[in-house]
C-alpha cells in the first residue's frame, strides 16, 4: 500500500440496527492502527444505544467522539471525527473528498432499502450514495433476522451496484472463546473488504495433515 493511501479515512457508517458492539470494536481497532476514522452515527442509533446499554450516545460530535473512544476503549489512539446525521453539507457527502471507501456496520434493512432505491435522505445515506456512484468501497454489515424477500432483493440490488455483503454471521474454526472473539470474526472480515489487516484473527489455513 503506498504511504500516501496509508493516511486516507475510512467512513464508518452506523445505523438503527441492533449490534453496536461490531461498531465499537471497528473504532477499537481502526484507531488502534491509526486508520483514520470518519464516523456518521444515524439518528436512530441514539435509541439503540438506550436500548441495548441504556447510555446516552451525546449529540455534540466532540462529546460523541470522546463517547465512542470510551466504548471502544480507545482514548487517545488514531484520529476520529464525529458528523451530525443531519450534516448533509460534511467532506464525506462529496465523492472529491478521498476515503478508502466506507463501511456501514450494523446496517439495518431500512438503509438498505433507502440505498437500494438510490434515496439519501441524511449524511450516512449520502456517504453511502457517493461510494456507489464513485465506483468505491462500499462494505454492508446487515443484521436482521429472517430476512424477507423485500430485503434479499434489496440487498442484491446493491451487491449489482457494487457493494459488498459482509452479514454479522461468525465463524466457530478460529475456535472463539467469548462473545467479543466471534463479534471480532465478522469485524475482520468486513475490514478485509478493504485490504485492512487489523484485527487479531486466528486464519483459516487448511488440514495439516502428518
Amino acid at each position: 500500500m503506498k504511504s500516501a493511501g496509508r493516511s486516507l479515512p475510512i467512513t464508518l457508517g452506523v445505523t438503527g440496527a441492533s449490534g453496536l458492539i461490531y461498531a465499537v470494536r471497528a473504532v477499537r481497532y481502526l484507531l488502534a492502527a491509526d486508520i483514520p476514522v470518519e464516523l456518521v452515527a444515524s439518528k436512530a442509533t441514539y435509541q439503540v444505544w438506550k436500548a441495548e446499554q441504556d447510555i446516552q450516545m451525546p449529540g455534540d460530535v466532540i462529546a460523541q467522539a470522546d463517547f465512542w473512544r470510551e466504548q471502544a476503549g480507545v482514548p487517545t489512539q488514531g484520529k476520529l471525527r464525529c458528523h451530525p446525521w443531519s450534516d448533509v453539507g460534511a467532506n464525506i457527502a462529496s465523492g472529491s473528498f478521498k476515503t478508502r471507501g466506507m463501511v456501514i456496520m450494523p446496517c439495518s434493512m431500512s438503509t438498505v432499502g433507502k440505498l437500494a432505491a438510490g434515496l439519501s435522505s441524511d449524511l450516512l445515506e449520502r456517504a453511502a450514495d457517493v461510494q456507489l456512484k464513485e465506483g468505491k468501497p462500499l462494505v454492508l454489515v446487515p443484521r436482521e433476522t429472517p430476512l424477507s424477500l423485500i430485503h434479499l432483493r434489496n440487498l442484491v440490488t446493491l451487491a449489482e451496484a457494487g457493494a459488498r455483503i459482509v452479514p454479522a454471521i461468525p465463524a466457530w474454526y478460529h475456535q472463539p472463546q467469548t462473545v467479543l472473539d466471534l463479534v471480532d470474526f465478522v469485524v475482520a472480515r468486513a475490514l478485509d473488504q478493504f485490504d485492512i489487516d487489523c484485527v487479531p484473527l486466528q486464519r483459516w489455513e487448511g488440514h495439516h495433515h502428518e
